[in-house]
């Protein structure tokens, strides 16, 4: 008796654009045109299940010849389906996931929390060890040092690290980082291996002499910056309360003039009451002359206040799909217009990403406090979340794999069979932290809105696609060289 074929739904995600039957292949994440024969065995299939003998039966057409032809097309394309799965015969389907647990990690990179002090007092700041500048606890060279060292001894055989200055205000401990950088330079240069210094910053201290030190360096920049003054002063404040953009303004200026190495980005954090998403892009881009600028909603932060309601991020993301479609409009003409949260998207459905964990957290990345201990990202420095070793004695990693196989396991969860299940993987540790109180736990908080968004990014690649693919090729392939 003939196997009864089945669509296997979990695995296929069908987006329309104008009359273009888009398949969004969700093991893989990959994207494909639904030609009139996968279509047709798809709308049949969903209609009911039927032997392989039944399909054709439905699909051939009247004519001998025909029904030859057909037959013989219908029956390579469901081999295809069977393949990717999208069809089933009753065999059982692979998992998402091969493997049940991590085993091994592969740290190349490593997050420095060089100063728990900062000269601002960001009304909305998540940092819970966070500081006023005059009680701001620093970490010393020793702890740096060994924080390299057991970035070393942990991934021995990668050819390309990074080490990323945080805060506070990193630049609050300016020394710490000038012997950090001349030491990496040397101790990776020796081995014959690379290394990349990214730094997140108010702003506030650049000078035109450190911003020169920084260029020569090629850090990899991300200023903090919310918009134009009557949004940025909403809650970028000095400690006295004073409101920061003039100041901000004035540096990024200045930065923006003299930065060469690589491009610099804006990382705008919304929160309550802030959703022009277009024209906060519009003063950071146009007026000030950022290359990228990407957007934060607040969802989950400590004080309920700055926390999005609801219909305020249902604002949020369609005014990010309203930037979108003028992100689409530029990407014809071959023009990148600096939106970092769609680019990423169409980049990792152009990649094919699958991500069995949200992020590099833990897995390629650990966040170093000013003790030395090792936390599962910078934003957990500081927390009640256990840390995962100490650089001096070295990395937990029973505890650290047992963290993350955690969340390898999808069973029991709304991300067992969701769609984006691959490309958002149960989404922000420090999100669910801070929400739920749970790292592991789902995001479940904006869902729909994230599906709905990976819709749109389907979408809007599918039609760069179609229309200007040498896009691409010239502003989404050279990302990585970045």
């Amino acid at each position: 008796m003939s196997a009864m074929l089945n669509l296997v739904e979990r695995n296929v995600h069908e987006v329309q654009v104008d009359h273009e039957r888009l398949m969004f292949h969700i093991p893989s994440s990959s994207l494909f045109a639904a030609d009139k024969v996968t279509a047709e065995i798809i709308d049949a299939l969903r209609e009911s299940s039927c032997t392989a003998e039944e399909l054709f039966a439905r699909l051939a057409g009247k004519s001998a010849a025909h029904d030859v032809n057909k037959a013989n097309e219908v029956s390579e394309t469901l081999r295809e389906l069977l393949a990717l799965e999208v069809v089933s015969d009753g065999s059982p389907l692979s998992p998402d996931i091969a493997v049940k647990r991590v085993e091994r990690t592969a740290i190349n990179t490593v997050v420095l929390n060089v100063n728990t002090g900062c000269n601002l007092s960001c009304t909305y700041c998540y940092k819970e060890d966070l500081d006023t500048p005059s009680a701001g606890r620093r970490m010393d060279m020793e702890t740096a040092k060994a924080s390299v060292e057991m970035l070393l001894k942990e991934s021995p055989d990668e050819s390309r690290y990074t080490v990323v200055f945080f805060g506070g205000e990193p630049l609050s401990n300016r020394k710490l980082i000038e012997c950090m950088v001349e030491y990496c330079e040397l101790r990776f240069g020796a081995l014959g291996k690379q290394v990349d210094f990214v730094m997140t910053t108010n702003a506030t201290l650049l000078t035109e002499e450190i911003v020169d030190w920084l260029d020569a360096h090629r850090f990899g920049l991300s200023v903090s910056m919310d918009g134009p003054r009557s949004i940025h002063d909403l809650n970028r404040r000095t400690v006295g309360g004073a409101g920061t953009y003039d100041v901000v303004r004035r540096k990024v200026e200045m930065l923006l003039k003299r930065y060469r190495s690589r491009p610099v980005g804006a990382r705008v954090t919304l929160t309550s009451g802030v959703t022009d998403i277009a024209g906060i892009w519009d003063h950071l881009i146009n007026e000030l002359g950022f290359a990228e600028v990407g957007f934060a909603p607040v969802t989950s932060g400590q004080l309920d206040t700055f926390n999005m309601q609801p219909e305020e991020l249902t604002r949020v993301f369609e005014n990010m799909k309203a930037l979108g479609r003028r992100y689409l409009q530029a990407a014809l003409e071959n023009r990148n217009i600096g939106f970092s949260n769609l680019h990423q998207l169409i980049t990792d459905i152009h990649e094919g990403h699958k991500k069995s964990l949200p992020c590099g957290a833990g897995l390629k990345m650990l966040a170093v406090d000013h003790k030395g201990d090792l936390n599962l990202c910078h934003r957990f420095t500081g927390s009640t979340l256990p840390t995962f070793g100490n650089v001096h004695e070295g990395v937990d990693t029973e505890r650290l794999t047992d963290f993350l196989s955690v969340r390898l396991d999808r069973s029991g969860t709304g991300c067992e069979s969701c769609r984006i299940r691959n490309l958002c993987s149960g989404g922000c540790y420090h999100e669910s932290y801070a929400r739920y109180g749970d790292p592991q736990h789902p995001t479940y908080h904006y869902c729909e809105l994230m599906r709905d968004w990976v819709d749109f990014g389907i979408e809007i690649y599918a039609r760069i696609m179609a229309a200007n693919p040498a896009f691409i090729d010239n502003h989404i392939t050279p990302r990585k060289a970045h």
